[in-house]
Order: structure tokens, then C-alpha cells, then sequence
């Protein structure tokens, strides 16, 4: 391209821009630059993608409760602005804890780790490998074991190791050490939130590599020194909450997390690379907090004071609704007031050839028909796509739970979800600013009408991706820290409300398998057909109870 042509088609995109800036108005320039703003710095490096309980979150927070204290919100969380809640993160090994081998020192999570449902306990002892003696520590050689099993879909190797710690205390042991040498991947891995009950003695795994290289001749004796000392660990996490008092009878609330992935520490990343990279979350969901301080701009402005508004930005929402169930648990307000909520999740990524975004929690009032139909009439300039469903993995699930009618904004998926590219420069802000307006359009549209009637409707699973062929029917409580799973709901039709089991029942056991954690429920769930009958036992208050369950 030559120098005029490529000058010529400059001038020609500069005087397109102005035009197209002519064409907008002055309020809405106002908001799309805010949202440029909001938006850059939420999703900024310097945020390290806003994990919850991190430095990054709290950058963000402040940022967002001086955004609502310029805009005039008064504080509605239990310190200012903010909701602390806790992060359960299991369990891990204090600092001071240790391993070595013929004065070797090993090292944590690389060479060896202790299970999470290991006591704490000092060795300084020299074991054989090869002999259990009484009195001493054992070591004991997966290999024979997982060929064994190779083939047997119900071998579960936690249980096996935890049965075997408890024979072997029994039998003398004062501790067992496992490790594999076979080709078969046991997949044992370190789980801090496994919630089993303690075992009697330490148990410890040794990597394969550590068990080449230290226990390699089974007739050695060992110079085996150990400190294990586990300690509880958890992070804090905090809601933004603002409010608007028009001293009226009903509230309205609008809601968005503003929490992401981090560096992906606690999963959920869709990189495939495994580099340590920061996961920004532009539009998951540094959109949908944008959009929520846009709105509570607008509405402080409003002249209608039919409503009291009361604005939440909710941390936690990437490890399971955190943020979103612990508010609705402990509500700054009186709930009973609420008329509906509005949820915000990834709106940021608007389609402009097709202009389609998703409503959710369409089927939770019959008032949300005619609302949008009356958008429908006036040819809006977005293409609405209607899902039925109050549950879903975003926060309004938790409002749905508490019989409040919702609405879930979201403007679809796309290759940049869950990765390190989710980044501002791609968000479609003029985009973002149709669904603002659509969201104000609802808020208009309600004003001075009765409280919105609240209809139950189908359930959705929540939280995960996995795929498996059977379901039990439960809504896993996300942050529930003890043994087991506990139900938050129970799904219509499904085969735990068949069996009778009710919200807040504690799985402890599907068949044959122990569920400790919602990971090794899932493992469970993998082992079903359709068709197949099990027993299911779970804790309801203080009592143990059974359930025949046919998936």
C-alpha cells in the first residue's frame, strides 16, 4: 500500500469515527467510556486476575466501593462496603514439616506428600524396607495391588490405602509410607479437601521418582527422620454491597461477580499449556461488574423512587457461588422484600451480526413474559434467546433458592473463556451498553407494579463440566467443608428426590463407594449406568439414613 493510499484510509476511518460519534449521545458516550475504564482495570495484569482472597481481589474491591461511594450508594455490608466471607482450603503441610531419607531431605508435593486425612506425628527411626516390624514404620508397594485391580472399574486406591493404614496399625505399624513401581498411573494426588475421618497412624505417599531413588534396594535399612504437621488453611473473600434508600416497600437487586481464575490455582482454566500465566476475566466477568456500576450510576439519578436498589458485586463465584450463597444466607436486607434480582455474568462479548443474548430465569415469574414481549413489539435492537431455568453457574441461582424471581444476562461463550486472552481489548462495549439499557428498560417497565409473583421451575447442575451418564439429582453446596456432599436442592424427577432425600442431606456414601469430597462423588457418579440401582447412604440432622436410588 502506498503512503497516500494508506493516509487516505485513515482520514477515511477517523472522519467514520466522528461520524459515528456524532450519532451517539452525550449520556452514552459518558458510560462508554466509563465502561472502557471499569473494564481496563479490572482486568488489568496488575489485578492478577482477582482470586479470591488475594491481593488482586482487594485492588478490586476498592476500586469498585469507590466507585459506588462517588456515585452516592450508601454501605450495606457488615464492615462499610464489604462482606467478608470465609474460603475453606483444606488442608497443608506447615513450613516446619519434613521428610528425609539416609539424610536426604525430600521435598513437599514434588517427592512426597501426606494425605489429608493423615494425623500429625515426628518418626526418627530405622526401618527396613522390606520387613514390618512392630513397632517401626511400614512400606508398602502399590504395584501388585493395581494390577490386581486393573480391571475392576469399583477399586477405589483411598480406600484401599485407607483400610490398609488402619490393618496395619492393628498389626504393629506406627506408620505407612505407600509407593508405586508398576506402569499403572495410580492417580493418587494430594487433595486438601478431602474431609475423611483421621486416620490412626501417618500416611504418607512417595512419588515414584522419590521411590526409585530412596527405596530402590528393598533389603535397606533406612535413616528415616519425619515431621508431619498439618494445619487448616483458608483465605477470606469479600462481597461489595451498595444501596440506594427510597424508602420504598420493595427492593430490586442487581448483582455480577468480579472475582476470576487468577493464575488458575483453583482450577477451572481452559489453558492447555500449563504455563503460570494471569487469567484477566474481561468479560468473565469484569463485564458484568462494569455494567453494575453503570447502572448504579443510573439509577441514583433516576427521578422514580418506586424501588430501593440495592447493588452487589460478589466474590467467590468462580470456586462455586461463594460470594452469592453466603449473602443469601446472612442478607443485609430483609429478603422478604426482595422483588427480583438481575444477574450479570459475561456480558461483554454482544454479537453484532446476530445481536443474541441469552435471558435466563425467563420461567421464574410469569411477569418476565410480558416484559419481554413488550420489548419484542418495539423491534429492540437485541435478539432475546430464553432459557426457563432459575439455576445456572452464575450467582442468581443462590436468589432462585431463596424463592426470589431472577433474570441472568449473558451474551454467550467464546474461545477466550477461561484462558489468559479473555482480555478488555476485545470486549464489545457499544454491545455492553444495548444490554445496560435493555436492563434499565426492565427496571422502567416494573415500576409501580405489584411485587413480582416468584414460580419454582426445572433446575439446572451447576458448577461443573464433567459428563457422566447417570445423575443423581442433587445441587452440590459448593461451600460445605465437612465430610461428604451436601445437597442445596434436590432436582424434580430426578432419582434423589425419588428416594426421598431432602436439601441439606449429607452423601456419604453411593454403593460401594466412601464420598468424602465432591471429587471423589463425581469419581462415584462415573462408575453408574442408567438403569442401575444402588444403595445411597446420607446424614439428615444428627441421623444416619438409607436410600435405595435408581439412576
Amino acid at each position: 500500500m502506498t503512503f497516500l493510499s494508506k493516509h487516505f484510509l485513515i482520514l477515511l476511518l477517523l472522519t467514520a469515527n466522528i461520524v459515528s460519534a456524532q450519532k451517539i449521545k452525550k449520556a452514552d458516550r459518558a458510560v462508554l467510556s466509563n465502561l472502557h475504564q471499569h473494564i481496563e482495570y479490572l482486568a488489568s495484569d496488575k489485578l492478577e486476575g482477582r482470586r479470591t482472597g488475594t491481593a488482586g481481589e482487594k485492588l478490586a474491591m476498592e476500586y469498585i466501593s469507590n466507585q459506588f461511594k462517588t456515585i452516592g450508594l450508601l454501605p450495606k455490608g457488615n464492615d462499610g462496603y464489604y462482606q467478608p466471607f470465609g474460603v475453606d482450603d483444606g488442608k497443608q503441610l506447615d513450613p516446619a514439616s519434613f521428610l528425609s531419607i539416609n539424610k536426604n531431605q525430600l521435598v513437599p508435593e514434588k517427592d512426597f506428600f501426606a494425605f489429608s486425612f493423615s494425623p500429625n506425628g515426628t518418626i526418627e527411626t530405622s526401618p527396613a524396607v522390606a520387613i514390618k516390624e512392630i513397632g517401626m514404620p511400614w512400606f508398602i508397594d502399590l504395584k501388585e495391588t493395581l494390577e490386581e485391580n486393573k480391571n475392576n472399574p469399583h477399586f477405589d486406591p483411598f480406600d484401599f490405602i485407607k483400610k490398609t493404614v488402619k490393618d496395619s496399625k492393628k498389626s504393629g505399624a506406627t506408620a505407612v509410607f505407600f509407593y508405586n513401581t508398576s506402569a499403572i498411573d495410580d492417580q493418587i494426588k494430594y487433595n486438601p479437601k478431602d474431609h475423611s475421618e483421621t486416620l490412626p497412624i501417618p500416611a504418607i505417599y512417595i512419588t515414584q521418582t522419590a521411590a526409585v531413588k530412596y527405596l530402590g534396594d528393598p533389603s535397606a535399612t533406612l535413616d528415616l527422620r519425619m515431621k508431619i504437621n498439618l494445619v487448616e488453611k483458608s483465605r477470606t473473600g469479600h462481597n461489595v454491597i451498595g444501596y440506594i434508600d427510597n424508602g420504598a416497600a420493595t427492593t430490586v437487586i442487581l448483582g455480577a461477580h468480579f472475582d476470576h481464575l487468577g493464575y488458575g490455582e483453583d482450577g477451572g482454566s481452559r489453558l492447555t499449556t500449563g504455563q503460570h500465566l494471569i487469567h484477566n476475566g474481561a468479560d468473565d466477568n469484569a463485564s458484568g461488574t462494569a455494567a453494575l456500576i453503570e447502572l448504579a450510576r443510573m439509577l441514583k439519578s433516576s427521578k422514580d423512587k418506586s424501588n430501593n436498589y440495592l447493588f452487589i458485586a460478589f466474590s467467590g463465584e468462580e470456586l462455586g457461588l461463594f460470594g452469592s450463597k453466603y449473602f443469601t444466607d446472612h442478607p443485609t436486607i430483609d429478603l422478604d422484600k426482595a422483588d427480583y434480582m438481575i444477574n450479570m455474568d459475561m456480558v461483554g462479548r454482544l454479537n453484532d451480526s446476530t445481536h443474541v443474548i441469552t435471558i435466563g430465569g425467563y420461567g421464574t415469574s410469569p411477569e418476565w413474559s410480558a416484559v419481554f414481549a413488550s420489548f419484542n413489539k418495539k423491534k429492540a435492537d437485541l435478539i432475546f434467546k430464553y432459557d426457563s431455568s432459575g439455576t445456572g453457574p452464575s450467582d442468581h441461582t443462590s436468589f432462585y433458592r431463596k424463592d426470589i424471581p431472577v433474570l441472568f444476562y449473558f451474551t454467550g461463550l467464546h474461545p477466550d473463556y477461561h484462558k489468559p486472552t479473555d482480555d478488555f481489548d476485545k470486549i464489545n462495549y457499544t454491545g455492553e451498553l444495548k444490554v445496560i439499557k435493555n436492563i434499565i428498560s426492565v427496571i422502567d417497565f416494573l415500576n409501580n407494579k405489584n411485587k413480582l409473583v416468584f414460580t419454582k421451575t426445572r433446575e439446572e447442575q451447576t458448577g461443573t463440566s464433567a459428563k457422566f451418564k447417570v445423575t443423581l439429582g442433587i445441587m452440590p453446596d459448593y461451600t460445605y467443608p465437612g465430610a461428604g456432599v451436601r445437597a442445596d436442592g434436590i432436582i424434580d424427577d430426578r432419582p434423589a428426590q425419588k428416594a426421598g432425600l431432602k436439601a441439606g442431606d449429607i452423601i456419604i456414601q453411593l454403593g460401594d463407594y466412601n464420598i468424602s469430597t465432591l471429587e471423589n462423588y463425581m469419581q462415584a457418579l462415573g462408575k453408574f449406568v442408567k438403569g442401575e440401582k444402588t444403595k445411597v447412604k446420607f446424614k439428615r440432622g444428627n441421623e444416619m439414613m438409607e436410600a435405595e436410588v435408581e439412576f
